[in-house]
């Protein structure tokens, strides 16, 4: 017998829903309580419904099938990717990747440095032990003037007799990524590519180019611009090339890879994913790339601009959630930046946390097993197709009406498209509308010392684009404490209303220790005479008032007297009698309004901490 479930409940409508919520809200304002307003210059509603996805395109295709939205395969296997330095000791450089390879990785990354001359030797060493027919291997900092790795690399292929139909390799020639980074470009180093090309032939497993999107997450991009710039390089590499002596757009686009940072924003980043496997077909079909050299091959790492020196476990944490992101999302190989690498060279334990978060992802959660795993969802769908129009439009302003990425770049306004998107993310820092836990907020009150200041980077102002993780201005903020020597303690001087002086304090202390202060707590004092005396007791540098908005008017200019001007008082909360507490003598007042670096940095100046 056929049983329908829920008949028994009558439909609900939209705009029931809506009255419903309207209703909640007790006149609040709908856009400003629910809307969330992107940085990428779009608004996400509160709930959708399958109404919302009915308009959109593409939802019918399946995984493998053009434009290729929800996978270009019928799977959703990705590779472990693990990468290595060879730089220098390529015998070390082998046995870390040999060691990773028999811990789980499934492909390996080498670092082989613009300058070095590879040779075959090299090669045999580099690559001993490892099977080229089961595992990728992938050269970066790769340069054009230098091709000896590829030369050398089909010569040791030759030797070993590997048919060219079982190599999976990809070298990152990249002369875009010398201009994001350093801001020179060699117009020769297009008809090196050419040749390195052509060389390739016969060898349909092997990729050279690297549209490189990471390189704009590196500096504070939105994903929308890591997106859309990443589209614009492999736009110009195939016009760059696509007349040069044996070259096609077809062929050129069948040699891209794409590298991609994935973030912490967890439902944007798969989105992201969908959305640029879309244009990517579409825009390497209409440069006339035919088959599967309209697919995008996406190698994604897990964003360094995400990393914290301080309280470094947590990004263990930010490293799952982005290999989610990117897994879901479905990416040809997925990097995780082992969580102490913003300030040592990994060691054995954080390259195997790093491994093993991918492989719980696929041993233990299974995520390989499905295609397109959020396919359906009716906010990916619509986040997917926002995503979509919003690179397409920027990629159009990059390259549209005789314009492309190389001009843009060279004229400044892609880094000013940048620095508009960083500065109000480094805004949304300093106030701690933007979180990094165990940084910025949430601190861990008793880490010092520190032993990683120099990987905390200064301004470049040599550099066209200013590489920096979001977190550094309140790392540099942390250690000057820690370097000055001297410590200053917090006092909270808790009294009145129980619960309200405890979330204050609470929050007065995760508020000064994100400058490494030290915190002096306390529950709740029955007077403020007896706070005030412990509070001089203790010798403490500041000392932070914590009650309810009632009780200060009357008894913080009590507490002012009781200090003697012997600390710092400082007000926790934006009270409506701030005005008549400045009128006597208080000035100092903390609350979620305040610009915590800008306010933590006027006390390390007030107490000699800094000059």
């Amino acid at each position: 017998m056929e049983q329908k479930l829920f008949t028994e409940f009558p439909p609900v409508s939209t705009q029931e829903w809506e009255s419903v919520i309207v209703k909640d809200l007790k006149g609040a304002d709908y856009d400003r309580k629910l809307m969330w307003r992107t940085q990428e210059g779009f608004s996400v509603r509160p709930f959708y419904r399958k109404e919302d996805t009915d308009k959109l395109s593409g939802l019918d295709r399946a995984p493998g099938e053009f434009p290729y939205m929800r996978g270009t395969g019928e799977s959703n296997g990705w590779l472990i990717r693990q990468d290595f330095d060879a730089t220098g000791d390529l015998g070390e450089a082998n046995r870390s990747a040999v060691d990773a390879l028999s811990k789980g990785a499934e492909a390996i990354g080498f670092d082989i440095g613009r300058e070095r001359k590879m040779t075959i030797g090299d090669m045999k060493e580099l690559l001993g032990g490892i099977d080229l027919k089961s595992t990728e291997i992938n050269f970066t900092g790769c340069s054009p003037e230098n091709a000896s790795a590829v030369e050398a690399f089909l010569s040791f292929a030759n030797e070993a007799e590997i048919p060219a139909s079982d190599l999976e390799v990809s070298f990152d020639f990249s002369p875009l990524h010398d201009l994001v980074t350093a801001g020179t470009i060699k117009d020769e180093a297009f008809d090196r590519l050419a040749e390195i090309l052509k060389g390739l032939e016969g060898y349909p497993g092997i990729d050279a180019i690297c549209a490189n999107g990471y390189d704009f997450n590196d500096a504070g991009a939105s994903i929308v611009q890591e997106t859309a710039f990443a589209l614009a390089c492999a736009s110009y590499y195939i016009d760059a090339l696509k007349g040069k002596p044996g070259m096609t757009a077809g062929l050129v686009a069948s040699k891209i890879r794409f590298k991609f940072s994935v973030g912490s924003n967890y439902f944007m980043e798969i989105a992201k994913f969908r959305a640029a496997r879309v244009l990517w077909a579409e825009i390497s079909d209409k440069a006339g790339a035919v088959g599967d050299g309209r697919k995008m091959v996406a190698d994604a790492v897990t964003s360094r601009w995400n990393q914290t020196l301080y309280d470094s476990y947590v990004n263990m944490l930010r490293n799952t959630t982005e290999a989610m992101s990117a897994a879901i999302g479905g990416v040809h190989s997925l990097t995780v930046i082992p969580f102490d690498s913003a300030y040592r060279k990994p060691d054995a334990f954080s390259n195997r946390i790093a491994r093993n978060v991918q492989i719980i992802l696929k041993e233990e959660s299974h995520f390989d097993f499905v295609a397109d795993p959020a396919g359906g969802s009716y906010y990916v769908e619509e986040l997917t197709s926002s995503i979509k129009d919003a690179v397409e439009k920027l990629f159009n302003a990059t390259c549209g009406g005789g314009a492309d990425f190389r001009s843009g770049f060279e004229d400044g306004t892609i880094r000013r498209e940048i620095e508009e998107v960083t500065a109000k993310r480094d805004a949304a820092i300093a106030k701690g509308r933007e979180v990094f836990v165990g940084t910025n907020a949430f601190p861990n009150f008793e880490e010092t010392e520190l032993k990683n200041a120099p990987a905390v980077r200064k301004d470049q102002p040599t550099r066209p684009l200013r590489f920096y993780r979001g977190a550094e201005p309140f790392e540099r903020l942390r250690l000057a404490t820690e370097k000055s020597g001297r410590r200053p303690a917090v006092f909270m001087l808790t009294f009145g209303n129980l619960a309200m002086c405890r979330a204050r304090a609470q929050f007065s202390g995760n508020f000064f220790a994100t400058a490494g202060f030290k915190i002096m707590d306390n529950n709740r004092f029955d007077s403020i005479e007896t706070g005030a005396a412990a509070a001089l007791e203790s010798k403490a540098d500041i000392v932070v008032a914590c009650s309810s908005d009632e009780e200060y008017s009357e008894e913080v200019p009590e507490i002012a007297k009781l200090l003697g001007g012997k600390a710092v008082l400082t007000v926790a909360g934006d009270p409506a009698c701030r005005p008549e507490l400045e009128a006597a003598g208080i000035s100092h007042f903390i609350s979620i309004r305040s610009n915590i670096l800008e306010t933590l940095h006027g006390y390390q100046e007030e107490l000699g901490v800094v000059k």
